[in-house]
């Protein structure tokens, strides 16, 4: 492993770290357009700017920087950039809530210490690389994830997006003209150059530490979604209402909370209510409305509707009982993706002279991976290990020679594809 793509990676990595973080959690606060947002965003164009990499904005706040190369005798059609040849690397650098440091920003990194490290090998792509940096992927401000990647690819629309607000009521698009990104929702150019994508990410989880190797394969993601739990009652006293009087939302909301937690440990599912807002908020005061949102993952779709559809019933039971009403909107639900067998097979196949048998795994987290693949463009995902599986948390964490070994395959997979 070339020294100086080390030594790159590490700056990177240091330059990129205070960013959006909390003194306090030590956790990430890096929402979409926000002044922290633009720091990072401008760490991204100084990098690109240095390997003189051409950036391409898209209007729906993504940032795609092209690798170009000149045609190459006996070289794929498209070398010019040209064509559906470009090989798309790259992941997001937006955070959850007071999340982790590597969900995202490690595939961007990684990512471009790859192209430093092909650079260093000699290597002359006879088609274009490009670095990516996805918008909004976490949702953690306009509540649909993989924002970017889907207005990019066209499966959610620029009337859908135009509609959203976050929980301040900052339409979408005004937030977007005051963070200076000049907003032109729709379907990217870039896409139709793009003739496949790989994505490394952080696990999410323990099988590679159960396996002992550093890095994987991803086989498909699960089914998910995002759903708004709307419970309303009668505000009132907290002191004087008696308790056979009340119609308090609260109560609905908490039985239909630990009923998602049963039903999801039951069936081998995923179901979580991790966000909840309450009017009026009082410590004295019976709620009048609950809001809460699911978020549910399952095996199949089959097992997503009816998981969710267990919640709901068992919801509107309690419901019916404590005189209180619910209504539950789906605000965005991804279908099972199973990426690339024929790229996913190909990268295996060119990693195994030196990292061995690489394990192909699933991944229960969606990625904007899935959403190319969703849309028909050829994706593979790699994972680096992750000690304690820990993620979307301070907590959240891999091994520096992990990344290094991530970085490297990632390097050894585009050899692959652009040799």
């Amino acid at each position: 492993m070339g020294q100086s793509m080390t030594d790159g990676f590490e700056q990177m990595w240091r330059d990129l770290a205070p960013l959006g973080r909390s003194a306090a959690s030590g956790g990430y606060f890096r929402q979409p357009y926000t002044a922290v947002d633009g720091e990072v965003r401008t760490w991204f164009l100084e990098q690109c700017a240095a390997r003189g990499l051409e950036v391409e904005a898209d209007g729906n706040g993504n940032l795609v920087a092209w690798w170009m190369v000149r045609p190459l005798q006996g070289a794929t059609e498209g070398a010019d950039g040209s064509g559906p040849s470009g090989v798309l690397i790259g992941s997001h650098l937006d955070s959850v809530l007071d999340g982790g440091a590597y969900d995202g920003p490690l595939g961007v990194v990684s990512s471009l210490a790859a192209v430093d490290l092909l650079r260093e090998r000699g290597v002359v792509p006879n088609r274009p690389i490009a670095v990516g940096a996805f918008a909004e992927e976490e949702g953690s401000r306009f509540g649909i994830a993989c924002l970017g990647s889907r207005l990019a690819s066209g499966s959610t629309t620029p009337a859908q997006a135009a509609g959203l607000r976050d929980r301040e009521g900052v339409p979408l698009l005004d937030a977007m003209a005051a963070a200076g990104v000049e907003p032109s929702l729709g379907r990217a150019a870039w896409l139709d150059r793009v003739g496949c994508f790989v994505e490394l990410h952080v696990e999410q989880g323990r099988d590679l530490v159960d396996r002992g190797v550093p890095v994987g394969l991803a086989t498909a993601i699960w089914p998910h979604g995002r759903y708004r739990f709307d419970f309303t009652g009668e505000a009132n006293h907290a002191g004087t209402t008696r308790m056979a009087d009340r119609h308090d939302p609260m109560l609905t909301f908490a039985m239909t909370a630990m009923a998602a937690g049963r039903q999801a440990e039951l069936t081998g599912q995923r179901a979580t209510f991790g966000r909840l807002d309450v009017a009026p908020n009082g410590t004295n005061a019976i709620a009048s409305r609950v809001t809460a949102w699911l978020d549910a993952r399952a095996a199949s779709e089959a097992e997503l509707v009816r998981l969710v559809a267990e919640i709901e019933g068992q919801g509107a039971e309690r419901a019916d009982s404590d005189g209180t009403r619910l209504q539950v909107t789906a605000e965005s639900v991804s279908g099972e993706v199973a990426f690339d067998a024929a790229l996913t097979a190909e990268l295996s196949a060119g990693l195994a002279d030196r990292w061995g048998p690489v394990p192909a795994i699933p991944t229960m987290a969606g990625h904007d991976a899935g959403i190319l693949a969703a849309a028909g463009v050829p994706t593979a995902m790699m994972f680096v290990r992750n000690p304690t599986g820990v993620s979307h948390s301070p907590a959240e964490y891999a091994e520096p020679a992990d990344c290094l070994a991530g970085t490297e395959a990632l390097a050894d997979a585009l050899e692959v594809l652009v040799s």
